[in-house]
């Protein structure tokens, strides 16, 4: 089976999608925005795409196996209610065609801080609503099949989740498990968001800051059990950041990756607790944030899911941030790159195909060679060892 990640072209928003070597789709966020569904629009249209991209069940409808939300801001959640399928199985609709999710990967914790700060948009309630039905067949014991199951990402305030520990992760926990089944195939280090604690000095800081869901993906092949690591940080920034390196500085192979999606578009608040757009080149980098940033492997590839990087005041994405990533990456140990998925070339998802020396990039030339071996029943292979293009 070829292990594939997606990389969806949705501006200034999160939308990646992994294909493990046991044939099980992960999404983790989507942005399908209005502009993307204008068929006379110049956006990418994401949603035909992710369509395309899936597979069909035994009853003819497209599913995702897992859906990961690291936080339910718009950029990182739009286009769920037009999209998938909410609400019990037995009501999917063969006319309405939406994507079913068979099991949503979901933190109360992120909500809670969402909500306290900002208003939630209707598909971040969607969400809620679903996740809260899920959740609810679980407690009243019913039998959970694909497209009712759930995990919950970290422990809830006051013994909220302690009656829910089959389904639950613990911040810190390594899990291999979808859909009820062990899957070999990956396995994913949940590193945050930051628990509960009876601080409500810390827990200010955290609301103020978007905590999201932080997740270290370890991808396996037919060859190698590790063949590449994927770092996602959804919108957490600088304060996050530095406490999740307070409490790996002494691990900090579970903050390592082959592939980072750079945090909040590439955003300097990722970085540090200065304005950009005040201080500028005055402004200073967290060393704490930025070590825990930092661990990446030979090769390596951060990718700004963001607008084009450009020297102005802008933040996200910040060209600052910009040259601290290509600062890390450009160590002889390293000699890893930096990509703005807004700068990769036509409107098709960047995609990468997993072997057992690491992620290759998968070019539109090279696709088109693998669409044609695939029509004659030929295997293509990528070749060559590191992050680098076939």
């Amino acid at each position: 089976m070829t292990v594939e990640t997606f990389h969806f072209k949705v501006a200034n928003g999160d939308m990646n999608l992994i294909k493990t070597n046991s044939g099980r789709f992960i999404l983790i966020d989507i942005n399908i925005s209005t502009s993307a569904d204008d068929e006379n629009g110049d956006a990418p249209d994401v949603g035909a795409q992710l369509r395309d991209t899936l597979d069909r069940d035994s009853d003819g409808r497209l599913f995702i196996d897992a859906f990961m939300l690291t936080h339910p801001d718009m950029d990182h959640c739009s286009g769920l209610a037009n999209y998938f399928h909410l609400g019990n199985i037995d009501d999917w609709s063969a006319e309405d065609d939406k994507i079913v999710i068979r099991e949503m990967w979901s933190s109360p914790i992120v909500f809670k801080r969402a909500s306290s700060a900002n208003k939630l948009c209707a598909d971040a309630k969607a969400w809620a609503t679903e996740a809260r039905r899920r959740v609810e067949m679980f407690r009243r014991g019913e039998v959970i099949v694909d497209g009712s199951r759930i995990l919950i990402l970290s422990e809830d305030a006051n013994g909220k989740t302690d009656d829910l520990t089959d389904i639950l992760i613990r911040t810190g926990e390594t899990f291999s498990v979808i859909c009820g089944e062990v899957d070999d195939s990956f396995k994913v280090v949940l590193l945050g968001p930051l628990p509960v604690t009876d601080d409500e000095n810390e827990e200010e800081i955290l609301s103020k800051n978007n905590s999201s869901v932080i997740t270290q993906f370890t991808l396996a092949t037919g060859d190698k059990d590790n063949s590449a690591q994927y770092l996602f940080g959804g919108d957490a920034e600088v304060a996050i950041w530095e406490k999740i390196w307070a409490d790996y500085s002494d691990t900090p192979e579970v903050l390592a990756y082959d592939v980072l999606v750079a945090p909040h578009h590439c955003s300097w608040r990722s970085l540090s607790y200065d304005s950009w757009s005040k201080k500028g080149k005055d402004a200073v980098v967290s060393n704490d944030a930025r070590s825990a940033l930092s661990q990446a492997n030979g090769g390596a590839i951060i990718l700004a899911s963001s607008k084009t990087v450009v020297d102005d005041e802008n933040d996200p994405p910040c060209i600052r941030a910009k040259y601290e990533y290509e600062n890390i990456l450009g160590s002889a140990a390293i000699n890893g790159e930096f990509r703005c998925l807004q700068d990769e070339k036509g409107d098709k998802p960047f995609k990468m195909e997993i072997t057992k020396y690491g992620p290759k990039v998968v070019t539109l030339k090279m696709a088109a060679a693998i669409s044609s071996s695939s029509a004659l029943g030929v295997e293509a292979h990528a070749h060559g060892s590191g992050s680098h293009e076939a």
